[in-house]
């Protein structure tokens, strides 16, 4: 039985894949690549995002050159994430659940919690948690000290997010997971995990 929820922020409670494939583009315009659309950025996705962005270049990157990239993401990002909305349904979900809630982002966490604050719905969560130091990794270990931080059982746990790394994360601490197809992951690749998959935000607390 699930009496708690964690979510996934970007992609998952705010929509922001216009915003993440637009500052792409900016960051990557001096390398000449073709102009990447939301579907073309989902064909390389991953986490770690440097593994991404090797993808995209088709080689390793060079020493420093992750550090350039990612800063100049997070420029171009933030501007134009201003103009971003929730998911569709974020609100009535966040409402409707009446066990307790969380947020664990791979987001800076000084510019995550004023854009939570934002919208309104920080009441919604026990604890936020974005990164304090580095972007782009992976969430495993974000995830377990989130979780730590809560008197949570992981086992009541269920995670909801829109990527793999979600998943992996909510297995390396022992909780279930539900991935979610709104933000960068193709369908098929959040299927490839074998977890549920669901196209609404309300569909996911069918797994609650």
């Amino acid at each position: 039985m699930t009496k708690h929820i964690i979510w996934d922020w970007n992609g998952t409670l705010f929509h922001d894949v216009e915003a993440v494939v637009d500052a792409t583009n900016a960051v990557f315009k001096p390398y000449a690549l073709p102009e990447l659309t939301a579907d073309s950025f989902r064909a390389v996705y991953t986490r770690p995002i440097w593994v991404a962005y090797e993808r995209l270049l088709g080689r390793p990157l060079n020493e420093g050159e992750w550090e350039l990239l990612d800063g100049g993401f997070h420029e171009h990002y933030f501007r134009l994430s201003d103009l971003c909305p929730l998911a569709p349904d974020a609100e009535l979900v966040l409402a409707g659940w009446t066990g307790t809630q969380s947020l664990c982002s791979m987001a800076p966490h000084d510019h995550l919690v004023p854009k939570v604050e934002s919208f309104g719905i920080t009441t919604h969560f026990s604890r936020i948690d974005g990164v304090v130091f580095g972007t782009g990794g992976e969430k495993a270990a974000h995830m377990a000290a989130h979780i730590a931080a809560m008197d949570v059982d992981p086992a009541e746990v269920l995670v909801i997010g829109d990527s793999v790394d979600d998943g992996f994360a909510a297995r390396h601490v022992g909780a279930r997971a539900v991935l979610y197809t709104g933000g960068m992951t193709t369908r098929a690749e959040l299927e490839s995990t074998g977890l549920p998959v669901v196209d609404r935000l309300s569909d996911a607390l069918d797994y609650a």
